[in-house]
């Protein structure tokens, strides 16, 4: 079983574009959308969820006002002024420290999980897919990703499958080291821009750093040669195989308009490179 992780240096690459394609490419795979803060994968894949579960992380203070004797020591001692002076904690301003659970000298503050999200288990025209989405302004989206990319593990294991393929978040935050831990490749999609150069460096030393090999595509490579061949540059200075080349076409926008992947929607020059990809990323 293999693990190839789609990621990118910041959003608006087309990471989730090469991502749906090569679920429609491979064969015996498990999708894994692990860009939790901002799932699109299934606008693409349409998945049919067959299985819904929540996702707690975190605590948040509770204050039992039966129990409270008003002493103010959580009020006194709560660095981010979480609690009101009617004793009430503000679910969005508590850190879930626990300190103040502590302090109490009447034990009426209790921690309290927090529901963040939700993680589904689905069924796509391509395989079965794992999917997640946090909830607004929550954190912890890197336990989320672990959670989605363990349960990918589990379905590829029960059902002898020989992909997980994964689309990662963009950055370099704490769900794209999540995204990239373990995996056999971390395939980089970037654009032609300096930004887009500047940003895919910094998750490519990200996934050195943990030990992941790396491969680079640059898409819509056409809208700008000479930056296309200063990536190029870059990727033979850092010993990075650079495998494909994208070009510019509006079928790709059509292909999403009509919720289908690039390489089930239309022939043409995007197809073949990102058929070509998908060939070399195989047979490594």
């Amino acid at each position: 079983m293999k693990q190839i992780v789609v990621i990118s240096g910041k959003g608006g690459t087309g990471k989730t574009i090469v991502t749906a394609s090569f679920a429609a490419l491979a064969e015996k795979k498990v999708m894994a959308d692990c860009d939790v803060d901002a799932a699109d994968l299934h606008l693409l894949l349409e998945p049919e969820i067959k299985e819904r579960n929540l996702f707690k992380s975190g605590k948040t203070a509770v204050i039992d006002r039966d129990k409270c004797s008003d002493c103010g020591k959580c009020l006194e001692l709560c660095r981010f002024d979480a609690i009101s002076k009617d004793y009430i904690v503000d679910p969005v301003a508590c850190e879930g420290c626990m300190f103040c659970s502590f302090v109490c000298p009447e034990g009426a503050i209790k921690m309290q999980e927090n529901t963040t999200g939700e993680w589904f288990v689905s069924n796509t025209r391509f395989g079965p897919m794992v999917h997640a989405k946090l909830g607004v302004a929550e954190e912890n989206s890197g336990k989320l990703v672990s959670l989605v990319r363990n349960k990918a593990k589990e379905l590829a294991e029960a059902n002898d499958l020989e992909w997980i393929i994964i689309d990662g978040s963009p950055g370099i935050g704490c769900p794209v080291i999540a995204s990239i831990s373990g995996v056999n490749c971390a395939l980089i999609v970037t654009e032609p821009t300096m930004s887009g150069l500047h940003d895919a460096d910094r998750v490519i030393q990200v996934a050195r750093h943990f030990g992941v090999p790396v491969k680079l595509v640059i898409n819509k490579y056409d809208l700008n040669l000479d930056t296309s061949e200063t990536i190029a540059e870059y990727c033979r200075a850092n010993k990075i195989d650079l495998i494909g080349k994208i070009p510019f076409d509006k079928a790709v926008v059509e292909a999403m308009v009509a919720r289908k992947t690039i390489v089930e929607f239309a022939d043409g020059k995007v197809k073949e490179e990102i058929c070509s990809i998908w060939d070399k990323l195989q047979k490594d």
